[in-house]
């Protein structure tokens, strides 16, 4: 996985690239490169951020040509080495390729090519394609790099997207796409190629994605698009909605706090115009066509991986509640290959930020192949998920650049919440019922501001915790998805050992692992398994476990039980998870800064998980 950026126009390729790899940095940062054309391929390679190959191409020189390729590397195929680096180059036609994804019959093809008398210099699958590409390529016989490029994608399979470039046409830049994202963003007489909207948004607000199997052949006179078998297409060029201000820090020390504190004013924007009180209705635009279908539907499987499953689990819960629907959660990566059951009345729903997991989009493929109507639940507008399902919701939560997931999280419970009122008023819900989960929902935001302004508190109470290496998070009902995601943020920026589960599966065997101090947090707000989980405490207490409770305001025989208590305001059960998730979020923050973590960018995980 990693980020691409590739350039071709009037302007220096140079600072326009590394400006664009900074902004994808949060897609992978093992390592980076860039190849520019300027009387030749001037290439340059380093290990770590984007600063260190910025270093590098300064004190090299010669990077000052305008068409060039980028590229930001999160290790699949071989260790984190200079080598391994992108942009790789093969050793015959001066070719240079950028790539995201995985080659499957890397090892076949890289077996033929070395018969032929080709040398590697990097585990990579990349270095097989680009050698495959420099192999077939033979202008003199009508295989310019366009027409080269389409040919050899023929022979491999997996998921790719790349850009290439040739020093034998200099005016030329190539780029494809099949199952990883990648778009076209059109300038006056220039065009900005990325994996991400981000990293052209600050050029040009016109921009067309590369569907499967697309190839783009780009020259500052204009560009034409194709298929890996030379048919030609004509794209949709659309206006990118992402705004400029919202990919910034706007003063804030990392993206991942900027995210937590945007939240209830996303949460804002993603109730508006979707709630009719007068009505007691949900409106949700992107499933109206399909509501009489969505009301008779039998079953609905909810399907994500990350994060996006501990929203989808909750999901679960709200559907077989409030809409008395048979709903189940399944991993993504496991859907696809155990033969799932899909039943006449199935509707599938995949869950993603990004709307390019691969799991997820593996997961979808299958679905609709077995007859299930397709609904997304994502945030990324015209992504490959929101594209390929039969209809769907956006989270309307703006850009998340923060690789571990908080206003998306969010976003996703209160996107299924509304679903779930759509399609509960319409089967069994009462107009009242209905009105006051809306009236609960709007007011959502403003307690999540006062959740928030308890941070400084949340972090005195991290700041006890954060020598202790194991944690345990435990939670009911809704909220027993809530203290899965509270123990993956933990693990994911804090690299703390913790575990989230169901109360009452401790006593099922983790309750060994209980010892003198351990930090243990229950979610006890009030509840239907308020005394449950009350309980639940007692049994950690007796073994010198150390309680964090977070707790309904008002609460005062929480204090009794607990060493430390995060209050939340009172809210339905059904929607106490979008407040009680929040001091979860900021105690992990907390725990990875005082411990000295890169908080945005934490070891070994990516943004967009874009292989399986």
């Amino acid at each position: 996985m990693c980020g691409i950026v590739a350039y071709i126009g009037t302007k220096p390729a140079r600072p326009l690239l590394i400006e664009g790899l900074k902004r994808l940095e949060y897609r992978g940062y093992d390592s980076a490169g860039l190849a520019i054309m300027n009387g030749g391929l001037h290439c340059a390679r380093a290990v770590g951020r984007v600063s260190v190959l910025e270093n590098k191409v300064d004190q090299l020189g010669g990077f000052d040509g305008s068409l060039g390729i980028a590229h930001t590397r999160w290790a699949t195929h071989g260790s984190v080495t200079e080598a391994n680096a992108h942009p790789h180059r093969d050793d015959k036609s001066g070719i240079a390729i950028v790539h995201n994804g995985i080659i499957e019959n890397y090892a076949s093809v890289r077996t033929l090519l070395t018969e032929k008398g080709h040398r590697f210099t990097s585990e990579t699958d990349t270095e097989v394609l680009a050698m495959l590409i420099g192999e077939l390529y033979d202008p003199a016989n009508g295989f310019d790099l366009e027409r080269t490029v389409q040919s050899a994608l023929r022979e491999v399979t997996g998921a790719y997207a790349i850009a290439v470039v040739c020093e034998h046409e200099p005016d030329t830049l190539v780029v494809a796409r099949k199952g990883s994202p990648l778009m076209v963003g059109i300038g006056s007489g220039e065009y900005i190629v990325a994996s991400d909207p981000s990293a052209i948004v600050a050029h040009t607000t016109q921009a067309f994605p590369l569907d499967d199997y697309n190839v783009v052949k780009l020259s500052r006179d204009g560009f034409r698009t194709s298929t890996v078998d030379n048919l030609p297409i004509t794209p949709k060029v659309t206006q990118l909605e992402l705004e400029l201000e919202e990919i910034e820090l706007g003063g804030y020390e990392h993206y991942m706090r900027k995210e937590i504190f945007e939240q209830p004013n996303a949460l804002r924007n993603c109730f508006r115009g979707r709630l009719d009180h007068k009505e007691g209705k949900v409106v949700l635009g992107g499933l109206q066509a399909y509501a009489p279908q969505l009301v008779r539907s039998r079953r609905i499987i909810l399907t994500a991986q990350g994060t996006a499953l501990h929203a989808a689990m909750i999901g679960e819960y709200l559907l077989e509640e409030l809409a008395k629907i048979p709903s189940e959660v399944e991993y993504a990566s496991e859907f696809r290959y155990r033969n799932p059951i899909i039943e006449d009345g199935t509707v599938v729903v995949a869950v993603s930020q990004s709307g390019e997991t691969a799991d997820t989009l593996a997961a979808l493929h299958e679905a609709k192949d077995r007859g299930a109507l397709a609904l997304g639940v994502i945030n990324a507008v015209g992504s490959t998920i929101s594209r390929e399902t039969h209809a769907g919701v956006y989270l309307r939560v703006g850009p998340e650049i923060g690789v571990a997931s908080t206003k998306a999280f969010t976003g996703q419970v209160a996107v299924l919440t509304m679903m779930t009122l759509f399609l509960a008023r319409r089967r069994f819900m009462s107009t009242e019922a209905s009105a006051r989960l809306m009236i609960e929902l709007d007011a959502i935001p403003e307690k999540m501001d006062r959740v928030l302004e308890q941070d400084a508190f949340i972090k005195s109470v991290t700041e006890k915790y954060i020598h202790r290496e194991n944690w345990l998070f435990l939670g009911r009902g809704y909220n027993y998805p809530t203290a899965m995601e509270g123990a993956l943020k933990l693990k994911e920026i804090s690299y703390i050992h913790a575990e989230g589960m169901p109360a009452a599966e401790m006593k099922h065997g983790p309750i060994a692992l209980i010892d003198e101090g351990m930090p243990v947090v229950f979610i006890a707000n009030k509840g239907p398994q308020y005394d449950k989980v009350m309980s639940n405490i007692e049994e950690v207490r007796s073994r010198g476990g150390h309680v964090i409770a977070v707790a309904t305001e008002g609460d005062q025989a929480i204090k009794h039980v607990a060493e430390d208590v995060l209050y939340v305001p009172e809210v339905a059960d059904p929607l106490s998870p979008l407040l009680t998730v929040v001091p979860l979020q900021l105690m992990a923050y907390h725990a990875a800064v005082l411990r000295g973590h890169d908080v945005d960018k934490p070891r070994n995980l990516a943004k967009s998980v874009t292989v399986e």
